[in-house]
């Protein structure tokens, strides 16, 4: 939204408007092409045969939604650009695309809309595929994949059938989250820290179900360990996946309780010094201790059938008043409570059901507040105090450092720092036998089983006989079926096909059940890399040798927004496959992705009715006057920034932008806006700024050509008898080529390729004009700029490459699909000298550097030579000359001979 253009400015709208015209006019004469049957934007040629090296650049896949929005845009920009300037660099380039078509918002749209999801899919496929055209992105469209294509899926079976032989995969009935919208299972991934889906925002609820898991914890240490080699990552990222595993180092102990059946149980701690200051055991609803008494005791069965009715910050206890644990250190009695902030898989002993951890109240804020409400007579305890406890009148409680000294009363370890009398104490648990040192992590096995219809089929087939038994893997894929009644979002919807379900059982032949369960589509993104490399294979996901060749990625680009979920799981699922021998990443510890380029959100204008707070539509805003305002209030709205959204009225149609300013000033709008890893602040005002550019470059391009008719296609320029002016133009434009040829290559601050090119081309501009560089150099280096800005602007490029062969024939063979060598800096080998005669200036002259060396006496010969110089000097003999900063000073004596001039 920009105010009124004044009445001055008209003409300067208008002649914009024409810039943008042209602009449209140029993209459109080279839009794609039909090559084979495959459509090819424009630019792609084979430029190298044999090339000796291949180069894997890949952005992550969209979900077919039907229409892109800024931020698929903004990744598509920055990947093809880095796919068009490696091509020039003579790469074998594979850029594939494809659809991540399955999933619940396809599911949820087919029901609200009618029409199968399938049918869905496809058209919205169709659509975004001539969007991405539109904007040149250069594709290798003959790799696409769909993931909802049976001939896809069928290998998300046959990687889940390994797995499960590999005893990978397994179903248990385990807590989930339920999403109570979507009607689905969600991983404790997809639910927010306030406890609601990542999808629908719902507030998660609990239930028991029968669940299919793939352990991904078998590869917990391998995942946190190769982060390191991982240089070329985002440090942020490496951050995520380290915090999301979660290793922790801290000790099992054990703890006696007055219960005969039940004598002991084990806590995890990473705090053992703090044992000392125990004044309670909180447990989860699930533990042992819980299942005995809840046969006995109404009341906890009560409170525990309603614990997942309570709000997620709950702090209510149930204390079981019929057993008591022994703190093995102090050997005092501690009350043991039920309490719903304890998750049941948090360091439980492998094989053993639900967790407990300490109290302690005096050094832990949440268990502080549990105490308050479940304890209010209790004193708290403290073992630990601060560092700085004499300036203290009255300590902190809860105090909740981790480096303190350890109070008087705590015995052998009283006045030690906490850290070591952690490892002291835990060193004489674990002698004592009553403690094991263990290395924790928050990671757990990938729950993959979704109620829904739209995902791939579990290749799972249910025998009352054989139990779970795989489907074999030449009857793959299982097909989804085809649904003539939409699925209705209540309960599993290929349950109730019992053309699908009844099945015989592959071991006894037997009546069975066919799973219906479907799986998490990440299962779908976790791989789809590798397909791209062999996309036609009909007997293996993808051939050995290609994988081992193609793989790692070397650029991969998406958002921050997949830091976590999406590539984690994909690093999991390279390891395995490269453990079953299916490619060979030793090199790389089997890691998929090279290079990691994480782009920024794009922000879009949004205004707030300052008063109420409300987002406003464009139509509620009147900009005709000097300043933009409220039309129902007069009001001038709050201005920001803010993630695009249909709520905020705050989006941008990456069409419309095409529409009204072509393809090549939209994708090098994007650029410039900000670095790829910042925020974008979309404001489409300032594509005016590239508009000027481009027909800049235009204008540039017809100026050269009249200049002459050229007689040969030069390939470098003359390094020997170049003027002054040629010397410094020549070595900016190499710093130039230089610094865009880096940044393209480290794939950063990309917005600072677009500031070159500018600077390029006003370094040309000004030269044409001044005249003072030879004609020869400013053709070169005019081709030279169109060919370094086809990677961002490929239509413009092909039109002043069109223009350049047209009008000087000699040069029809110029290839503009090859980068620019950087060529060796020059120096021009004179010097401007300054004369100083007695302590005036007198006059200037041009010579050689080495000049100097060649004596006084020489100077003072050369000067005399020099018809500027002759008329102060002759007749003339100097008393001392002396050289500094290139100013020449002569001393001469003053007498009749030499009288001062």
């Amino acid at each position: 939204m920009s105010s009124k253009i004044p009445q001055s400015g008209v003409q300067v709208a208008q002649k914009i408007k024409k810039l943008s015209q042209r602009l449209i006019n140029i993209s459109e004469k080279w839009k794609p092409v039909t090559l084979n049957g495959i459509q090819t934007p424009v630019g792609k040629v084979n430029l190298v045969t044999n090339r000796p090296n291949s180069m894997y650049i890949l952005s992550m896949f969209p979900y077919p939604s039907g229409m892109l929005h800024m931020g698929h845009l903004r990744v598509y920009v920055i990947s093809d650009s880095l796919n068009r300037f490696y091509q020039q660099r003579g790469h074998d380039v594979i850029h594939p695309m494809g659809w991540d078509a399955f999933g619940l918002p396809a599911e949820n749209a087919a029901i609200e809309r009618g029409i199968n999801p399938k049918v869905w899919t496809n058209e919205n496929v169709e659509k975004m595929k001539k969007q991405m055209n539109n904007m040149l992105a250069n594709f290798s469209w003959d790799r696409e994949v769909k993931t909802c294509d049976p001939e896809y899926y069928k290998f998300n079976q046959w990687i889940f059938l390994k797995m499960y032989e590999n005893g990978l995969a397994y179903r248990k009935e385990a807590e989930i989250n339920w999403d109570p919208v979507d009607k689905t299972v969600l991983a404790n991934e997809q639910v927010d820290a306030k406890g609601r889906s990542w999808r629908s925002g719902a507030i998660v609820e609990k239930k028991m179900l029968n669940q299919w898991f793939l352990k991904i914890t078998n590869y917990t240490q391998d995942l946190l360990k190769d982060l390191n080699i991982l240089k070329n990552w985002p440090d942020k990222v490496k951050t995520m996946q380290r915090h999301w595993i979660g290793k922790s180092k801290g000790a099992r102990i054990i703890f006696e309780t007055n219960c005969a059946e039940l004598k002991t149980f084990s806590v995890y701690t990473t705090r053992a010094e703090t044992i000392s200051a125990v004044q309670f055991i909180a447990i989860s609803y699930d533990h042992p201790i819980v299942s005995k008494y809840i046969k006995t005791n109404s009341n906890l069965k009560k409170y525990v059938d309603g614990i997942h009715d309570l709000p997620d910050d709950s702090m209510s206890g149930f204390r079981i008043t019929d057993i008591i644990a022994i703190n093995p250190w102090t050997k005092k009695e501690i009350p043991i409570f039920v309490a719903p902030y304890v998750i049941a898989s948090y360091a439980n002993e492998e094989g053993v059901k639900g967790a407990a951890v300490m109290g302690v109240p005096g050094h832990d804020s949440r268990d502080y507040v549990f105490s308050n409400e479940n304890l209010p007579n209790e004193p708290i305890t403290t073992c630990v105090k601060p560092i700085e406890s004499e300036f203290f009148i009255n300590l902190p409680v809860p105090f909740t450092e981790k480096i303190g000294y350890m109070e008087d009363y705590t015995g052998e370890v009283a006045g030690m720092v906490t850290t070591e009398a952690r490892e002291k104490m835990v060193d004489q648990m674990v002698e004592n036998g009553i403690a094991k040192k263990i290395d924790q992590y928050r990671l757990r096995d990938w729950l993959i089983s979704r109620q829904r219809y739209w995902g791939t089929p579990i290749p799972i087939i249910h025998c009352d006989s054989c139990g779970s038994v795989p489907v074999p893997e030449k009857d793959l894929p299982v097909v989804l079926p085809d649904i003539h009644e939409l699925p209705t979002r209540g309960g599993n919807p290929l349950a109730h096909i019992h053309e699908f379900v009844d099945v015989k059982c592959p071991s006894c032949g037997a009546d069975a059940k066919r799973e219906t369960d479907t799986m998490d589509t990440f299962m779908d993104s976790s791989w789809y890399y590798f397909r791209y490399l062999d996309s036609k294979n009909k007997k293996l996901p993808f051939d050995y040798d290609m994988a081992s060749k193609n793989m790692p990625v070397d650029i991969y680009v998406g958002g921050v927004e997949h830091a976590i979920l999406h590539l984690l799981y994909s690093r999991f699922v390279s390891k395995f496959l490269g453990s079953i021998n299916m490619w060979d990443g030793t090199m790389r510890h089997f890691e998929p992705f090279n290079q990691l380029v994480t782009q920024g959100m794009v922000h879009g204008k949004t205004f707030v009715d300052p008063k109420t707070g409300k987002f406003l539509k464009p139509d509620e805003l009147d900009n005709t006057g000097n300043k933009l305002v409220i039309k129902a209030t007069g009001e001038t709205p709050d201005i920001s920034y803010e993630k695009m959204s249909k709520s905020k009225y705050n989006g941008a149609d990456p069409d419309k932008c095409i529409t009204h300013h072509g393809p090549d000033a939209t994708r090098a709008h994007i650029l410039f806006q900000a670095p790829e890893q910042d925020v974008l602040s979309w404001d489409e005002s300032k594509i005016i700024g590239i508009e000027r550019w481009l027909q800049k470059i235009s204008s540039l391009t017809d100026r050269i050509c009249e200049f002459k008719q050229f007689e040969i296609d030069f390939r470098t320029p003359v390094e020997d008898g170049l003027n002054e002016f040629e010397v410094e133009f020549h070595n900016e434009i190499q710093r130039y080529i230089k610094s865009i040829t880096h940044s393209f290559e480290r794939c950063q601050h990309l917005n600072t390729v677009i500031s070159d090119y500018m600077k390029v081309t006003l370094l040309l501009d000004k030269a044409s004009m001044n005249r003072k560089v030879r004609d020869e150099m400013l053709m070169l280096n005019l081709q030279k700029l169109i060919t370094m800005i086809y990677p961002v602007t490929p239509s413009v490029t092909e039109e002043m490459a069109s223009i350049i062969k047209e009008k000087q024939p000699a040069l029809a063979t110029w290839n503009h699909y090859e980068w620019p060598v950087k060529e060796r800096m020059t120096e021009w080998p004179f010097k401007h000298y300054q004369v100083v005669i007695n302590g005036r200036s007198k006059f200037k002259f041009v010579a050689e550097k080495d000049l100097f060396k060649k004596g006084r006496d020489y100077v003072y010969e050369y000067l005399l030579k020099d018809p500027t110089g002759r008329p102060y000097l002759v007749n003339r003999t100097y008393d001392k000359m002396i050289l500094k900063f290139n100013i020449v000073s002569f001393v001469f004596k003053k007498n009749k001979k030499n009288k001062e001039m």
